[in-house]
């Protein structure tokens, strides 16, 4: 299977006020296949924001390549088929969650007809098409992140990268949402790649986990988790590859 997202010996300095740099990621080589996901797990300030960043194009790396659909990120075309959900939901509060998730779709000039069409099917695939009319204060933290959720999947990516996107959610709603990112990759045949400092999210999620190690930010290991979906993050396996991650991270 070809890779979706490869990144290819990528290093980042960041510039210090007293003229020094701070080396963020050095030297990160990491390969996603088509329609997986994968995990990246490491401490606060192991760069594994900055690298979803530099995937993203939002930053460029200072040394590397990044390679998505086999295509140098600096040539890729197709940034429709890339979105990012971040941490914050991000939901404009003057807008329903109906207009929230057609935003991308209005950025992009797509026609209002269809606009309205593929909003309503969005909504209705994440289970929330009797609310397209609530604005965000109206709406619950799981849901509002359903309708995040609902914003990055209604240009229909083949891309998704999350940045710890549910880690604000009590552990039940994280849950139901885990379920419904899994789900609907599936019905989409999306490629996912997202970070974490909770490794029973990456074990509950990803086929495959990423560790790195800290300052810079440098690849530990690779961890292929091969237990079958659904995943119980209660349950004794779960709870085994957690412990093989944290010992992973800490040596």
């Amino acid at each position: 299977m070809a890779a979706a997202v490869r990144a290819q010996s990528v290093s980042k300095w960041f510039p210090l006020r007293d003229g020094e740099s701070l080396h963020v990621l050095q030297g990160v080589d990491i390969e996603v296949e088509e329609r997986s996901v994968a995990a990246i797990v490491g401490a606060s300030g192991c760069g594994k924001s900055t690298l979803l960043n530099i995937i993203a194009g939002l930053i460029p790396p200072d040394r590397g390549e990044v390679f998505l659909n086999g295509v140098p990120s600096k040539s890729f075309t197709e940034w429709r088929s890339l979105t990012y959900m971040f941490q914050d939901d991000r939901l404009l509060p003057w807008r329903t969650a109906a207009q929230n998730v057609a935003f991308g779709l209005e950025a992009a000039g797509a026609p209002r007809a269809e606009r309205r069409e593929r909003v309503a099917e969005t909504l209705a695939l994440v289970g929330l098409a009797d609310f397209a009319e609530a604005y965000p204060h109206e709406l619950s933290g799981g849901m509002r992140s359903r309708v995040a959720l609902a914003r990055s999947l209604v240009t229909r990516p083949s891309i998704l990268l999350m940045d710890e996107p549910f880690s604000k959610l009590d552990p039940s709603i994280r849950s139901q949402m885990h379920d419904e990112v899994l789900r609907v990759a599936g019905l989409m045949g999306m490629t996912i790649v997202f970070v974490t400092h909770d490794v029973e999210e990456a074990v509950v999620l990803a086929d495959t986990v990423v560790t790195l190690k800290p300052r810079p930010g440098r690849v530990q290991e690779t961890h292929v988790i091969n237990l079958p979906h659904p995943r119980d993050p209660l349950s004794a396996e779960v709870a085994e590859r957690a412990r093989l991650l944290r010992r992973s991270l800490q040596s």
